[in-house]
């Protein structure tokens, strides 16, 4: 059954556009990954200053191989004129982990 990983990033407000701007520009890049089956970046609405990350992987193996490739090297980038990598928009990450027990679709999807 597959398993669900939601990153709970804390982004300030004045973070956020710097946030989804970054999640922007790496649009597509877990897509082709072995074992990916979807994602979102879910903004709050009201009363907390937590996104959620929602990933579903096939399995936990999929989303450990992801982890220690793609994922790693996207986080590793920077401002190589300035030798810098860019300050993190969240001042707070927390992962949680669920396997998928129940699940179901529209009708006719």
């Amino acid at each position: 059954m597959s398993v669900v990983k939601i990153n709970v990033l804390t982004v300030p407000a004045e973070q956020r556009e710097v946030l989804e701007k970054r999640f922007a520009s790496r649009a597509h890049a877990v897509e082709n990954s072995d074992g990916f089956e979807w994602f979102e970046l879910l903004r709050p609405v009201e009363g907390t200053e937590q996104y959620l990350v929602y990933t579903r992987w096939r399995d936990e193996e999929s989303f450990q191989a992801w982890m220690e490739g793609p994922m790693k090297a996207a986080h590793q980038g920077g401002d190589e004129d300035r030798g810098e990598k860019p300050k993190p928009a969240a001042s707070g990450s927390t992962l949680w982990s669920f396997e998928v027990v129940q699940q179901a679709e529209p009708k006719g999807a």
